[in-house]
C-alpha cells in the first residue's frame, strides 16, 4: 500500500490558532480509527515577525522565517502546506519563489466557498490591519463579484484589540462583546455573512454570537486538506 501523503502545517502564528486549525482538521477527517488520520508535519513558529506590523508600519519582513518553515516542510517531505495565518499569504508568493511546495490558499478556499453561496452578494470581513491593507480578501471576493465590507477605524481597531487579546491570552467579555458590535455594523452596512478572516476571529467569536452567518475560513481550508490529501493518495 503506497505511503498517504504527508500534509505541512506551517503555523505559530499564532499558536492558538494553530492548534485551533489542526483540531477543525481531525474534525473535517472522516476517520474512526488513528490510522485513518491524515499524517501531518506542524511546523509552528511563534517567531515570525509581526505580519501586520510588516506590511503597514514597517516592521521585520516576515519572508525569511516563512521560507525556512516552508523548507523545513519540504524536507520532511510534505506533498503540500497550508500557512494558519490569514496575513501570512501576503508573503507566499515570495515564499514560493524559494521553495518548489505547494501550498492551499486559505483565502482562494474561501472566496470558492462564497460565490458558491446564492444568497451572498456582500461579505463583511474580520481581519488583521496586514490582511485588509494587503488587500487578499477584497480582491478575491470581488473577483467572484462580492462586495466586501470593511469596519470603520473605530471597529478595526476594536478589531485589533480582540485578535491580540487572543494571542495573549487575555481576551475579556468586554472585548468579546466589542467584535459583536463591529460585526453587527458591518450587517448594518449590507454585509450578507461576517467572513472569520484572522485565524483568531473564532477564538473570540462563535457562530452564536454572530448576527449573521459566521465563515470560518479555516474550517473551509481543513476540509479542503481532507479532500487534497484524499486525491493524493487515490
Amino acid at each position: 500500500m503506497a505511503e498517504a501523503p504527508l500534509v505541512g502545517i506551517l503555523g505559530g502564528m499564532g499558536p492558538a490558532a494553530t492548534v485551533d486549525f489542526y483540531s477543525k482538521l481531525i474534525a473535517a477527517t472522516p476517520a474512526s480509527t488513528d490510522q485513518e488520520h491524515l499524517r501531518v508535519m506542524i511546523w509552528a513558529d511563534p517567531s515570525v515577525p509581526d505580519r501586520s506590523r510588516a506590511i503597514t508600519g514597517g516592521g521585520e519582513d516576515p519572508t525569511p522565517q516563512l521560507v525556512a518553515g516552508a523548507q523545513q516542510l519540504k524536507d520532511a517531505g510534505a506533498a503540500f502546506y497550508v500557512v494558519t495565518c490569514n496575513g501570512a499569504h501576503a508573503f507566499l508568493p515570495r515564499v514560493r519563489e524559494q521553495v518548489d511546495l505547494e501550498y492551499l490558499s486559505i483565502v482562494e478556499v474561501t472566496a470558492e466557498h462564497l460565490s458558491a453561496l446564492p444568497y451572498v452578494s456582500s461579505a463583511g470581513l474580520l481581519a488583521t490591519d496586514a490582511t485588509l491593507t494587503a488587500g487578499l480578501y477584497q480582491e478575491s471576493l470581488a473577483a467572484s463579484n462580492i462586495t466586501p465590507v470593511l469596519p470603520d477605524a473605530a471597529g478595526q481597531h476594536a478589531v485589533m484589540e480582540a485578535i491580540y487579546a487572543v494571542k495573549a491570552g487575555s481576551l475579556t467579555a468586554e472585548q468579546e462583546r466589542a467584535l459583536v458590535e463591529v460585526a453587527e455594523t458591518l450587517v448594518d452596512a449590507g454585509a450578507d455573512v461576517i467572513v472569520a478572516a484572522c485565524t483568531e476571529i473564532p477564538l473570540a467569536l462563535s457562530a452564536e454570537e454572530s448576527p449573521r452567518p459566521l465563515v470560518d475560513p479555516s474550517i473551509l481550508l481543513a476540509n479542503q486538506v481532507v479532500q487534497k490529501a484524499a486525491s493524493l493518495a487515490s
